[in-house]
């Protein structure tokens, strides 16, 4: 089974689409394939599906949508029906469980997890000072995203959190990779992109720190003060905080032409807060 969350959702088993067209069965198969080879209880899709009020007949309409999924199974399973050995069936791959359903992948791909993988990849190598691997890693963990996670998928609570966990690992793995492309020199490179991540994340201050020195690295002092002074204003009047003191730091050392001087902001509990203009 292939599985792909990072942007539209597809699944395919033996090469062929498994995806329902219809909302609610889209969700129960996100949810599957998020936990794949892993139990999802049932508490969990119904809170998915209807929230804290589902209706009376939840239990019955969940085995619906799991009914529908199994038929799309069977009939990918059907084209390679003459295949050696014991015939998978759906309920091998839709397996219920005494609390719930687990969906088994097989060994098969999985976005997220290859994500996962060449991300803590390219962290450990941060971690060495390999900074060309780190970001060779970090790009190719970030070229596995081609929109927002379940893009196309109505997202209830628990795939609404699902979505909100994925996007912070990948704003990790995104600052890290900036961070690598920092220490080789490529700041030039980082301008345009730099722009419209803090147009993006207008109070992310990492990312703020790092277009500030980017600027400031490609002789633009002055743009590297005016944004710091944007974002001051902005927490200011959104959130009624100032700058860490790690931010303010780097824009005294820009002032005082010595950004070097100062470490990157590396924002502690609350620090980080991510608003997107949208």
């Amino acid at each position: 089974m292939d599985i792909e969350v990072l942007g539209a959702l597809a699944v395919q088993e033996n090469g062929a689409s498994i995806t329902p067209t219809a909302p609610k069965p889209r969700q129960v198969l996100a949810l599957l394939a998020l936990h794949a080879d892993r139990v999802v209880p049932v508490a969990t899709l119904t809170d998915e599906l209807w929230g804290q009020t589902p209706p009376r007949s939840a239990r019955t309409t969940l085995q619906t949508y799991v009914l529908q999924l199994r038929e799309l199974i069977a009939a990918a399973l059907a084209r390679d029906a003459g295949a050696a050995g014991a015939p998978r069936t759906a309920k091998d791959v839709l397996v219920t469980m005494p609390c719930g359903y687990l969906l088994a992948a097989g060994g098969g791909g999985s976005d997220v997890r290859a994500f996962e993988r060449l991300s803590g990849t390219g962290y450990r190598a941060m971690d060495a000072g390999d900074f060309p691997g780190a970001a060779r890693q970090l790009r190719e963990a970030l070229a596995l995203w081609t929109g927002t996670a379940l893009a196309d998928v109505q997202a209830g609570p628990q795939l609404q959190m699902e979505v909100k966990r994925l996007e912070e690992s990948r704003l990790c793995a995104l600052d890290q990779r900036i961070e690598a492309d920092l220490r080789l020199g490529r700041h030039r490179e980082l301008l345009a992109e730099l722009t419209v991540l803090v147009n993006r994340y207008r109070t992310h201050e990492t990312l703020h720190a790092q277009f500030m020195l980017a600027l400031y690295r490609s002789g633009r002092r002055g743009e590297a003060l005016e944004t710091y002074q944007r974002l001051r204003t902005l927490l200011v009047k959104d959130l009624g905080l100032e700058p860490s003191a790690a931010l303010q730091r780097l824009q005294w050392f820009i002032l005082t032409a010595h950004p070097e001087s100062a470490a990157a902001p590396a924002p502690g509990p609350g620090r980080e807060r991510l608003l997107p203009t949208s």
